[in-house]
């Protein structure tokens, strides 16, 4: 059979009253005497097949009865539309085949431990919450692209080794690079994203970035997945707008195409209705005077203890809980925009009516699911730019390049950053952001 002629659950209703033949996985099975009722799955959806024995014979009723979870068959038989039955159409079973009789699965309906079901990943995935949460990962991926392709930007791959930093030393992954000394996983593809936008005016990387902070929070993986778009000729506020723009879509996709999986979920869907657009927008300056109106601290290790310090400092960087505290009472992302200049990376342009204020956002996520964006309009400067990198001690030489840019048709012009599984995890309400990549990579976890 061409595999344009195979037939998936996710397409049933398109053959309503015909034979089809299907293959997948036993996702369940129930009954007794003369009927069983096989759930198949397929990965695109799943559907209840009904066997019954005088209409399949003995020989071949005694191998549905044989079926274990997860044994993988081929099924022939006839849709019928069924108002009982899950989604609402089910397979009368004509004819079964067996490609492999599975042995005892080790991930039952029962309740399992978070460990036992991260270290059982690859199996865990079969799941109908985590099938869910990696379809919507992948519509959330599409959308994106599709944005962008459809704004005229150009996809460009940035490198995965790189010879510097780009968001501090502290969190690099190194590695010897031949003979040529070290290397390091690239904890952003942003330095040769400008270098593309300056060749082609828009453009956006889409991978894997790795950082090696030792954080261990609900948010933070060491290996993870971000879009990162670069503009030519943008501000900040057009920086702003276009990641406005790019998370409505997002978030309207995700409701078009997959309200099954947001159902399985139990995810609520008006919250995610309520993200139409017009973000409310704060200054660093303005949200660190609120943050004291609320008497939110700032809370720091010292000695092993956590110390609150009232008010909370000009200067320091938001965490959690002022992050939720700022957002406590929005249905829709919050802009924080204009930090000090000491918090942020060197590449940030500073204000020019304020050198101690970089023109930098930052957007925050409704619900507690926290920084999902990080942007700023880039320094176009070349003389600020070389003050910034001496004053980070990084090593002028492995910047050559990107100094470049600024010596040749300098422009201003911005960009940021959307990390995907802190998108998954706000889109798809998961408790944990190991939920939202198919093998996640975290401080004490590179297995399976």
């Amino acid at each position: 059979m061409s595999y344009k002629q195979k037939i998936y659950i996710e397409n049933i209703s398109d053959h309503i009253d015909k034979s089809v033949e299907l293959n997948g996985w036993v996702y369940n099975k129930r009954g007794k005497g003369k009927l069983n009722f096989i759930l198949l799955r397929d990965g695109t959806g799943t559907i209840q097949c009904v066997a019954f024995k005088p209409n399949l014979g003995e020989e071949k009723f005694d191998v549905v009865k044989s079926l274990n979870q997860e044994s993988s068959i081929k099924i022939k038989g006839k849709v019928v539309a069924s108002e009982k039955a899950p989604g609402g159409y089910e397979i009368d079973v004509e004819d079964i085949e067996v490609y492999q009789l599975s042995g005892d699965y080790p991930i039952t309906p029962k309740e399992h431990g978070d460990s036992f079901l991260i270290e059982n990943r690859h199996l865990w995935l079969r799941s109908s919450r985590q099938h869910a949460i990696m379809r919507i990962r992948a519509s959330v991926m599409k959308a994106i692209r599709d944005f962008f392709d459809g704004l005229g930007f150009k996809l460009i791959d940035s490198p995965i080794f790189t010879p510097n930093a780009c968001e501090g030393t502290s969190t690099l992954f190194e590695t010897e690079y031949f003979d040529i000394g070290s290397a390091y996983l690239s904890q952003s593809g942003q330095l040769y994203a400008e270098a593309s936008a300056m060749a082609l005016g828009k453009v956006y990387t889409f991978g894997p970035a790795f950082r090696a902070e030792k954080s261990k929070t609900r948010k933070h993986l060491t290996e993870f997945w971000m879009v990162e778009p670069e503009m030519a000729f943008y501000d900040l506020q057009d920086d702003m707008e276009l990641a406005e723009d790019m998370t409505v879509h997002i978030v309207k996709t995700v409701l078009r195409d997959c309200r099954k999986e947001l159902e399985i979920l139990e995810r609520d869907i008006s919250k995610l209705e309520k993200v139409t657009g017009k973000f409310p927008r704060i200054s660093y300056s303005d949200a660190v005077d609120k943050l004291n109106e609320m008497d939110i601290p700032l809370i720091r290790k010292v000695d092993g203890q956590d110390v609150e310090i009232r008010p909370f400092p000009w200067g320091e960087d938001f965490g959690t809980p002022q992050e939720e505290a700022l957002t406590a009472d929005l249905d829709q992302p919050l802009f924080i925009y204009n930090y000090p200049t000491e918090i942020k990376a060197f590449y940030m342009k500073r204000d020019p009516n304020n050198p101690k204020e970089v023109l930098a956002m930052d957007m925050i996520g409704p619900e507690s699911s926290g920084e999902l964006i990080g942007g700023s309009q880039r320094e176009d400067n070349i003389d600020y730019l070389e003050e910034r990198i001496k004053e980070e001690d990084l090593d002028m030489t492995d910047f050559k390049w990107y100094m470049d840019l600024r010596k040749y048709g300098s422009v201003p012009h911005s960009g940021f950053g959307m990390g995907v599984e802190r998108t998954v995890k706000w889109i798809t309400g998961a408790k944990h952001i190991r939920e939202c990549i198919p093998f996640p990579r975290m401080i004490h976890r590179i297995v399976p």
